[in-house]
């Protein structure tokens, strides 16, 4: 765990806060573990829209079912 926090410029309790979860560990130390651990290729991948399924499906939930378009308003002068 020491060589870890080492080559990702932390602290052992920083590198513990992160296996336990805690939320307040700032993105740049994770990305600086990940790189530490040689997983930095694969952190492209976690914000790639193409791989989030779940993304698509709420997207797609909130299309309207069947678009119109709107008819241009009639003037007076059309009568």
């Amino acid at each position: 765990m020491q060589i870890v926090a080492d080559r990702a410029f932390t602290s052992r309790s920083t590198l513990q806060r992160i296996e336990a979860g805690d939320h307040r560990v700032g993105m740049g130390i994770y990305a600086s573990v990940i790189h530490a651990l040689g997983l930095l290729d694969g952190l492209g991948d976690v914000a790639d829209w193409r791989r989030d399924e779940f993304g698509h499906a709420l997207m797609t939930a909130e299309l309207p079912r069947r678009a119109r378009s709107r008819r241009p308003a009639r003037s007076r002068s059309d009568d």
